[in-house]
């Protein structure tokens, strides 16, 4: 069942996915060689929780982290560890709130000082992939709409691999509600997009293959060529003519251009 938000509603749920945002702004403040990606959890679930919120993802499933970061070759739902970050690296941090009972949820790949050419290509083309998808997340539009804008702006258009095996979905109450938003599809098929759905949408694109495996610790997905992968994420509601972005990358983006061990030219 898909649940269709009030005004009011999408107000609220607008404030947690700004918190989000927030969230990963104050990150991206620390992400720098050197530092683990415990102390990144850390430091999101302090900033969350000093906002008057709660990390959703923690407990949720019985996932121990408030966020999920995954470094190079993991796709996404990686664990926070006492490994270090090292220049070169991309790490994704995805992270949710619940504040007010609405669930807000976004992700932002970083690059952790100098990255190689190619990568930067697949950062800005997973990002761009994404705006791709939300200008078709309007009313009357279908999820496939969505879907094959992203596949046709990673895939076909670069030759990436497009995971199959995880997908954007609704929100709201709950972290994950109807309708699943996958970054794969055909045009004019799948769910009806009406106005009031608030929806995720998230590319998760592999610089090489699609396939992807599960590590040792249940949760991490990691690309099974060992490539690279980005993942971006906004939350969105559907409208007539334009989508709302209730989340934003606008704060994050000035928080990593003035942080001198971020690479922000891709």
């Amino acid at each position: 069942m898909i649940h269709y938000k009030s005004k009011a509603e999408v107000e609220l749920m607008r404030e947690s996915s700004l918190l989000v945002s927030r969230t990963l702004a104050e990150v991206a403040k620390f992400i720098k060689p050197g530092i683990s990606t415990l102390d990144v959890d850390r430091i999101a679930e302090e900033f969350i929780r000093d906002n008057d919120a709660t990390p959703s993802f923690k407990g949720y499933q019985d996932f121990p982290f408030a966020c999920c970061i995954s470094v190079n070759d993991a796709v996404v739902h990686g664990f926070p560890t006492k490994d270090l970050l090292k220049d070169g690296d991309i790490v994704t941090v995805d992270v949710g709130v619940l504040k007010n009972g609405f669930n807000g949820d976004s992700a932002y790949t970083f690059a952790v000082g100098e990255i190689s050419q190619e990568i930067k290509q697949l950062l800005r083309v997973t990002k761009n992939s994404l705006m791709k998808g939300i200008e078709k997340a309007v009313h009357g539009n279908r999820v496939g709409d969505i879907a094959f804008a992203v596949q046709f702006a990673t895939e076909k258009e670069h030759g990436y691999g497009v995971v199959r095996e995880l997908v954007g979905h609704g929100i709201g109450r709950h972290l994950h509600e109807e309708p699943q938003v996958p970054n794969y599809g055909k045009r004019g098929t799948g769910a009806k997009l009406k106005e009031g759905m608030v929806i995720c949408i998230e590319p998760m694109i592999n610089m090489g293959t699609r396939n992807v495996y599960h590590d040792k610790d249940g949760w991490t997905i990691r690309t099974e060529d060992g490539k690279p992968a980005a993942h971006y994420e906004h939350t969105i509601c559907i409208q007539r003519g334009k989508a709302d972005m209730l989340s934003s990358f606008v704060e994050i983006e000035a928080a990593e251009k003035a942080n001198n061990n971020l690479c922000s030219d891709y």
